[in-house]
């Protein structure tokens, strides 16, 4: 193996070390010096320093790792739902999202916040970490305003404040798997092990999208996300009550056998027992300020 080899197989092991919590990075250092030839004693105990330091400075997913994390499940989700193409209707969502954000209890990410429109037709939204959210246009047909439409939003930047998603990459099966990749590549990293590497890791990714697109959060992290849409709905000035319309028009569609929010969510009627009491009564489909017509002509399309 050369230096150059060696290089590359330790800068992996940090990389990926570094998206599960850093903590394998001693580990690996030990393993790899271990009678194995392959670097020096003093070069396993620099790597375990590093290791060791590592493991301090990311004790936690740092923002920015969570940024390009959520980039990943982001551009992961996309093959399977294309953007809409309607510039119109995504800058308002935007505009709208941005909003809501600001009066959030994170109102800021290391990458910032982005919504866009899914042109599918399934009642589904995804929030990615670090504040990538993605709507189905399905989604939005069930909000007859706009105070609806910012239910659903500020239900997904809930899931975005309260990490949601990077608590479901660390349950997943990612740490161990990467761990074995790590140690197993600082052993003996050629060409083909850098080829193998990235397609393991290319697993674990799909082993996240599972989590957060196929089996959902958990069922009290969809009930706390409701909870503070209602909170940042109450901040900007819109109907808290829109949560309740907005899930009320979903539990007309609902379809337990069903795709999207059938498969993720608990049952619309289960999370209006649980927001009600803080949301108040159903909002006024038809009472609406008219400065909030915008949401008729941004959504006309759809």
């Amino acid at each position: 193996m050369t230096r150059h080899e060696f290089g590359r197989g330790v800068l992996c092991a940090l990389a990926l070390s570094a998206l599960i919590g850093c903590g394998t990075v001693t580990k690996i250092g030990t393993q790899i010096g271990q009678g194995s030839g392959v670097i020096t004693e003093q070069q396993a105990t620099s790597i375990n320093k590093t290791g060791a330091a590592l493991e301090k400075t990311f004790a936690d997913i740092t923002p920015e790792q969570e940024y390009y994390i959520g980039r990943a499940v982001a551009a992961t989700i996309l093959e399977t739902y294309p953007p809409l193409d309607d510039p119109a209707a995504n800058d308002y969502l935007n505009e709208l999202g941005q909003t809501l954000a600001m009066a959030s209890d994170r109102p800021e990410t290391f990458g910032g916040y982005h919504f866009l429109l899914l042109d599918s037709d399934q009642i589904n939204a995804f929030a990615a970490p670090g504040g990538l959210i993605l709507v189905c246009k399905g989604l939005v047909s069930c909000c007859r305003n706009e105070d609806e439409l910012a239910a659903v939003l500020a239900h997904e930047i809930g899931h975005v404040q309260d990490k949601d998603g990077l608590k479901a990459i660390k349950k997943s099966r990612l740490t161990s798997a990467l761990t074995t990749i790590g140690v197993e590549a600082g052993r003996n990293l050629g060409s083909a092990k850098v080829k193998d590497l990235t397609e393991q890791f290319a697993g674990g990714i799909q082993d996240i999208i599972h989590t957060l697109v196929t089996s959902g959060y958990a069922r009290g992290q969809e009930y706390q996300a409701d909870a503070v849409s209602v909170e940042i709905l109450g901040r900007v000035g819109y109907h808290t009550g829109a949560m309740v319309s907005m899930l009320e028009e979903m539990n007309r569609r609902w379809d337990p056998h069903g795709p999207g929010f059938a498969r993720t969510h608990p049952s619309p009627r289960d999370r209006i027992e649980h927001v009600a009491p803080v949301a108040g009564p159903a909002a006024d489909r038809q009472s609406r300020p008219a400065t909030r017509d915008r949401f008729a002509a941004a959504m006309s399309g759809i």
